[in-house]
């Protein structure tokens, strides 16, 4: 199995959503597109992953949104050394269709006294439906793994919730500990790297704005 020295997770660039949530009643989600602050955080994560990344080759999969979409090309990788494949279990929670924006902001605050993980938005996602998917994305990068042909770098181009689900599958976190967790801020990687006793470990961790406080004996 040829598994990848370096896991890199990114956070797309601002977007108009994150400025504007009255948007959301105009412009569906998943087009949005990226502000100038956005696309100048984009350029500027790109300089260091191409620094990170060098000459090694790189096997990239990228949310279908337009805003990831945007991200990857200010990147600018070389697409000598990179394959990029869209990756639909990468997308956003699913809020809805058409979005009130009182209506969300409701919603939020339920979320927040309910629990990120458990609460599901009207005609949309709970955490764990975005959890479920992430599992099933991660079945399938096991399965490129077993390419001796591998790239020695994968990047995954997504959202700061996939982001943090990706990692709490990939290390065993408990749901209180994801739910003690915040998103990384747009433009911002995380890094799973292979050590030398043969498993993976974060680079940085996700800044914590409460203390876990699990129901159960867990980890």
């Amino acid at each position: 199995m040829a598994r990848p020295r370096r896991i890199v997770l990114l956070r797309h660039g601002e977007s108009e959503g994150n400025v504007d949530d009255s948007v959301y009643e105009r412009v569906p989600d998943h087009a949005l597109k990226l502000t100038e602050t956005g696309r100048r955080q984009a350029t500027e994560a790109g300089e260091r992953l191409r620094a990170a990344f060098g000459d090694e080759r790189v096997s990239i999969y990228v949310s279908p949104y337009r805003r990831t979409h945007q991200t990857l090309r200010l990147l600018d990788l070389d697409p000598s050394r990179t394959r990029v494949r869209e990756e639909p279990r990468l997308r956003e929670q699913d809020w809805g269709n058409w979005q009130d924006r009182e209506d969300v902001r409701k919603q939020m605050a339920y979320r927040d006294a309910y629990g990120h993980f458990f609460y599901r938005f009207a005609q949309g996602e709970s955490g764990a439906d975005v959890y479920d998917r992430v599992d099933a994305f991660l079945e399938s990068l096991w399965r490129s793994f077993q390419d001796p042909a591998h790239p020695p770098n994968v990047l995954l181009v997504t959202h700061g919730l996939t982001m943090r689900l990706f990692c709490m599958r990939w290390l065993h976190w408990n749901v209180a500990e994801f739910e003690s967790l915040s998103n990384p801020g747009n433009g911002e990687t995380r890094a799973l790297l292979l050590g030398s006793d043969g498993r993976y470990h974060l680079d940085r961790p996700f800044e914590r704005w409460c203390t876990p406080k699990p129901y159960g004996r867990t980890g």
